[in-house]
């Protein structure tokens, strides 16, 4: 069994309480087609952005269910020949993924900062500097050799 999720919306000429058992009726359409109901929420009415149908306002409705996939189709069939229903929308819900930790720049640059408010860092950020200092002074003497061997 996959789990989805429906998304519908309901003409707005009927009223909320019907909106609220056309949505009981889809749900138990659902279990008669071994499917389970996961999450359902209650018909909400929201203005639609652009007309459906020639309507503005609908009731929108989102469920979560698990199902087999055949019954998927029959279940668009009834919504689609639903004349109360304008438009429906049946996804497969994956489940969400968990992301690496990524280690960042900035996650280490504010890391050092906050080290070295505490004072933890300040030994390491000098041991830093002094071996830095000796990569300039190794890099100086290999340039003075440089010179000597090319000014001969």
């Amino acid at each position: 069994m996959k789990t989805y999720e429906l998304t519908y919306i309901i003409s707005s000429e009927i009223t909320s309480e019907e909106a609220g058992a056309m949505a009981k009726e889809v749900n138990s359409f659902i279990e008669s087609k071994e499917g389970t109901i996961l999450r359902s929420e209650n018909p909400v009415a929201k203005t639609l952005s652009y007309p459906i149908k020639k309507f503005g306002s609908g009731y929108f409705v989102v469920l979560e269910f698990s199902a087999e996939p055949e019954k998927i189709k029959e279940l668009g069939e009834k919504l689609k020949n639903d004349k109360k229903i304008l438009r429906h929308l049946v996804i497969i819900k994956r489940p969400a993924r968990t992301r690496k930790e990524r280690k960042s720049v900035r996650k280490l640059i504010f890391s050092n900062e906050a080290e070295t408010k505490n004072g933890t860092a300040d030994k390491n950020l000098r041991a830093e500097a002094a071996e830095e200092k000796g990569k300039k002074i190794e890099l100086e003497e290999i340039e003075k050799k440089l010179d000597e061997i090319l000014g001969e």
